[in-house]
């Protein structure tokens, strides 16, 4: 096990940080003040550096800011406090059980394709409906660390094969705008710029928008296979109540068929699986 030590470069005066993160979450002194039953004279004075906070202070403000345990570890460090939360690896023995946890549940929801992220993105397990749909990439997107919003994104990847770029990309930047607001992450913020940039393939630009609206409640991932066009909607799962920053930080992703013709070609790919594995 390992503490997080944030880099040099974030470690500010407390009442900057403190600052930057109330400012934010789009919150006033006195929203703050209130959500945490202090005086604003006071959080005024934490901000300033006319008064220092406590532990239990830092860690009351970071939980009413709802920081990411990551940050809520810095902002411990820039007032001089260790970090509470720890960092483990994801090989580490305490972790075995969540990363089974992570396993069954990706095994589980076959034929269906599902994943595991970090918070960057990159993959961190897959079941086998997953790895089927992403053959014939680049090779060299496939080398760890795999970013799956590249890969799905990147013109060597499965750009080409998504009927509705346009839509899907707009939908992950619309996605990591929203983590970078909530997290403050620069790499996200990178990312998000790098996918904007990718061109559109030819195929989707002559492709028409999706052919169903989904009652306007998802935005599907329309997908050309071998077995014609499959869409999907996706759901996102945490662990919840986690004092690991690692943990904190994983994600599952789990898609689903989004009609008939979907869910049925997605059982005979498992079964074509099935019978290779066999032969």
């Amino acid at each position: 096990m390992k503490l997080t030590k944030p880099p040099s470069s974030a470690v500010h005066h407390f009442g900057d940080y403190l600052r930057e993160w109330r400012q934010r979450r789009r919150l006033s002194q006195l929203d703050l003040a209130l959500e945490a039953e202090i005086s604003t004279r006071h959080l005024s004075f934490l901000e300033t550096g006319r008064s220092q906070p406590s532990r239990e202070m830092v860690q009351l403000l970071a939980e009413k800011l709802e920081m990411p345990l990551r940050e809520r570890n810095v902002m411990l460090a820039s007032a001089g406090f260790a970090p509470v939360y720890s960092e483990r690896t994801l090989d580490d023995p305490a972790l075995k059980s969540m990363r089974d946890a992570i396993d069954l549940v990706l095994r589980g929801h076959e034929p269906y394709p599902a994943l595991a992220v970090d918070r960057h993105w990159s993959l961190v397990a897959a079941n086998s409906a997953l790895l089927s749909l992403v053959e014939g990439v680049d090779p060299a997107l496939l080398k760890p660390p795999v970013n799956v919003l590249r890969l799905s994104v990147h013109p060597a990847g499965l750009a080409r094969r998504i009927v509705n770029f346009v839509e899907w990309r707009e939908h992950l930047i619309v996605r990591l705008h929203h983590q970078v607001n909530v997290t403050g992450d620069a790499a996200l913020s990178s990312l998000s710029e790098e996918l904007r940039a990718y061109p559109i393939p030819d195929a989707a630009r002559r492709s028409a928008q999706t052919r169903e609206d989904h009652a306007g409640l998802v935005v599907p991932l329309q997908l050309a296979t071998e077995e014609g066009v499959l869409t999907f909607f996706s759901t996102t799962t945490i662990f919840g109540t986690p004092v690991d920053v690692t943990l904190s930080e994983l994600a599952i992703e789990a898609f689903f068929p989004a009609d008939p013709e979907t869910a049925d070609a997605l059982r005979r790919m498992a079964e074509k699986r099935q019978a290779a594995a066999g032969a």
